[in-house]
Formats: C-alpha cells, sequence, structure tokens
C-alpha cells in the first residue's frame, strides 16, 4: 500500500497515535478524496495550511479529466501533484522556486506517480514552458507570493490552451487592508505585512477580468477556511519537531480572529 492511502479513518489516524489534534484532518463526509490521504504522510510535507483540503475544494469549480498537462506552481513539497496525478488523472508538472526537484521527485516515486509528475525548479515570473503548452495551472497557497503583479496574468495565460483553466487557492482576508486601513494588530503580530497581499475575491476578480484575458467562472471564501487552517495549525504544532514553536503565532493569530478577516479565496477562470 502506498505511504499516502490508509485503509479507513481509524488507520489512518494510528500512524500518530496520541496526537489528538491529528484525527481532525480526516474528514470524509466533506472532504472524501483527501480523507484517503494519511494525515502522517501530509504533516510531513507541511508548508502551510492543508493543501489537499484546498484543492479538493477547488476542484469543484475547475473542470479535471484524465490526460490533462497541469502546471501545479508552488507545489512545495509535493502534495497537491501528488492528489491531481492519482485523483485526476492528470500529467502534472510540477513546479517550485524553495524545493530542489529532487526532493519533490523522491515523494512523487514513493507514491508512485513518478511516471506522471515531473518536478522542475522555476521562479513564477520567469517559466520555462512554450506557449499553450497546459489545459489547466493550479496554484495551491503560493499566489499570494507572485500573483498579486499586474503582469502576472499574461504570464500565466500565454501558456494555457485556448479556453485552459486557471485556478488558485490563496490566503484571503474577508475585507482589503486597504479599506481596513492598516493590517489588524493579531493579524500583524503572526505575519507583518505578508497579509498585505491577502485579497479578497472580489479584489481577484477584478484584477483577472479587467485585463480581458480570462473569463472568471467563481470566485469565493473557502467555507470555515480559518477553522480549517486552525486544525491544521494545531496538528503541526503537535507533531512536527519544533511545531510548537513555529505553528503557536499561527494558531493564536486564527483564534483572535474567529474568522472576522482571515479566510481563503478560491478562484478560477478560463482562457479567452
Amino acid at each position: 500500500m502506498s505511504a499516502v492511502s490508509a485503509v479507513s479513518a481509524v488507520t489512518a489516524v494510528s500512524a500518530v497515535t496520541a496526537v489528538t489534534a491529528v484525527t481532525d484532518l480526516v474528514r470524509p463526509e466533506r472532504l472524501p478524496r483527501s480523507s484517503r490521504y494519511d494525515p502522517a504522510w501530509l504533516l510531513g510535507l507541511d508548508m502551510g495550511p492543508h493543501p489537499l483540503w484546498l484543492l479538493e475544494d477547488l476542484a469543484q469549480d475547475l473542470d479535471l479529466r484524465p490526460g490533462m498537462r497541469i502546471l501545479d506552481l508552488g507545489t512545495g513539497k509535493g502534495a497537491t501533484s501528488v492528489f491531481l496525478a492519482r485523483e485526476y488523472g492528470a500529467r502534472v508538472v510540477a513546479a517550485d522556486w524553495w524545493i530542489a526537484p529532487e526532493e519533490a521527485a523522491a515523494v512523487f516515486a514513493e507514491a508512485g506517480v513518478g511516471d506522471r509528475v515531473e518536478a522542475v525548479r522555476a521562479e513564477a515570473h520567469a517559466l520555462p514552458f512554450e506557449d499553450e503548452s497546459f489545459d489547466a495551472i493550479v496554484s495551491i497557497d503560493a499566489f499570494e507570493y507572485f500573483g498579486t503583479s499586474d503582469t502576472c496574468l499574461p504570464c500565466l495565460t500565454r501558456l494555457l490552451r485556448p479556453g485552459g483553466q486557471l485556478g488558485i487557492a490563496t490566503a484571503a482576508m474577508t475585507r482589503e487592508v486597504r479599506d481596513l486601513g492598516a493590517v489588524p494588530p493579531h493579524i500583524r503580530r503572526a505575519v507583518g505585512r505578508e497579509a498585505i497581499a491577502w485579497h479578497t475575491p472580489d479584489r481577484w476578480r477584478f484584477q483577472w477580468e479587467v485585463t480581458e484575458l480570462v473569463r472568471v467562472t467563481s470566485a469565493r471564501l473557502q467555507r470555515d477556511a480559518w477553522r480549517d487552517w486552525l486544525l491544521w495549525s494545531r496538528a503541526c504544532a503537535e507533531h512536527l519537531p519544533d511545531g510548537r514553536k513555529s505553528h503557536q503565532p499561527v494558531i493564536d493569530m486564527l483564534t483572535e480572529d474567529g474568522g472576522a478577516f482571515l479566510s481563503f479565496a478560491l478562484v478560477t477562470a478560463r482562457k479567452n
């Protein structure tokens, strides 16, 4: 059996017994595809909020089909690329700037998708791919780091075939920082100025549609995003080495926020 699979929810959780928060990471009633993956495996690839919850939710607004060539932009250690290959039968190019391709390739080989996922090192503003070479581009918990530039969307749409799809799940605010006048103190203490780039779905919709390069097909806040993020952060704090030190500021931020400002934006579009 693959390291990413679990016979049942109980089996998945057994890999990390005595870690109470990890039991909350198996949610078959809401996220059945993600619940087939061992929480311990996912925690070992931690680079941010539960990537498969975000991707599975986002995929409801996309039309992903077997054989598609998908660019997973900002894949991190590769969990989302494994998911795209296994769950949707896609051929995936897993691109990241910070993670060595060899490290990601090892994850793909262990998950049994090494023949369907290619790991590459690429910077989002200088992507080394041919025009119209992808059916879809997906970015999970990464777009806020490079996608706010007005020049980003043209760089991405040139890679999409006519009618190709773009989907992002990105940290968001329920109101624009510009409208608030400042980053709220409890958020600033945890992430500093980073939250300035956490835009609302409406802001993303306008920024994309004004270019006339794409037609936005959905733009929404993820339901209970702050709670999902908090569950993940608590599991990381309990399970990972030094997890409490690295995740406690985020736990404190989310607990104080209570969903007032923090969320995730899920945005999809088709190339015109």
